[in-house]
């Protein structure tokens, strides 16, 4: 009556139900807030055991549905000591689902493609202060296994939490990006405005001042030893009136240039001038009146 066997892809399907609480949630003296810095959850030891039997592929991946609300997300496992029909999720899984603590979600395994492509939308405009934020996003991405489009993934950096939408994701709404070569991209940040560009309107010249016309080499020198350098006082500007015409050639003949130099007339030579110069030949003064001496 039930000769027929079941389907491989059955067999290898591991599907069961938790009660799931917050990493706060766990006992224990070690604290597990690595567990919210990523995308992995924490399973009970018989998950193990159940999955070992199971011929799955590695790495695990898991699908999480909570169908009260019909909200799902993707997942990889990180440890399997939660006690027995209990799984811990970070906080942000919580919220992307729905769930509250205690609640039921259910918990199946599966295969996701590989990440090529995927589209990050900031939901703070703070995302903006980090200096490189695809180096940031891609030391956060390290410790997730798998991305949902539509999830609210958080990344903490310098101890500030930040949240960023899953845009979109190629090949598929769900990929894994474990060992995979994604080019990132980001969307607008969310309340995100625009700077508004101001242009500068041009001054209109105010009435009553004088335009002053810039002339070279009008400063004064300093000297090296300090002491201060004579300044020349600035020549006095020619009085158009001062400008006197010159005299016109009347001796002008076409095809003749005639050089006239601004010299100072020579006096005229006399009669007197033109004698020949003798030396010693003037008529020598005594201080005894002429007449001889008395006897």
């Amino acid at each position: 009556m039930f000769d027929h066997p079941i389907p491989r892809a059955f067999q290898n399907r591991f599907s069961t139900q938790y009660r799931c609480y917050s990493v706060s949630m766990l006992a224990g003296p070690n604290d597990r807030s690595d567990v919210e810095k990523g995308g992995k959850i924490i399973m009970p030891p018989s998950a193990l055991d159940q999955l070992s039997r199971l011929n799955i592929t590695y790495p695990m991946l898991f699908k999480l549905t909570n169908k009260n609300s019909d909200r799902m997300t993707h997942c990889g496992v990180l440890e399997f000591v939660a006690d027995e029909g209990i799984c811990y999720l970070p906080h942000w899984m919580m919220q992307n689902l729905l769930l509250e603590e205690g609640g039921l979600v259910q918990v199946e395994s599966v295969n996701l493609m590989v990440a090529t492509y995927s589209k990050f939308q900031p939901q703070s405009p703070d995302f903006l202060d980090i200096t490189n934020p695809k180096a940031v996003l891609e030391n956060a991405l390290r410790n997730f296994a798998c991305l949902t489009t539509g999830d609210v993934i958080a990344i903490n950096y310098n101890e500030k939490i930040y949240e960023l939408r899953v845009m979109e994701t190629k090949p598929d709404k769900a990929v894994s990006i474990i060992e995979c070569d994604m080019n990132v991209d980001f969307d607008a940040p969310l309340g995100y405005k625009e700077p508004e560009r101001r242009y500068k309107v041009p001054e209109e010249p105010t009435v009553g001042i004088t335009s002053f016309i810039f002339s070279a080499f009008t400063g004064s020198g300093n000297r090296l030893d300090g002491k201060k350098k004579g300044i020349e006082p600035s020549p006095v500007p020619i009085d158009p009136s001062d400008i006197k015409r010159g005299i016109p050639n009347y001796e002008y003949k076409v095809g003749r240039i005639t050089f006239i130099r601004n010299s100072r007339p020579q006096p005229r030579k006399t009669a007197e001038d033109d004698s020949e110069f003798i030396a010693f030949s003037g008529e020598g003064q005594s201080l005894r009146k002429k007449g001889g001496r008395k006897p």
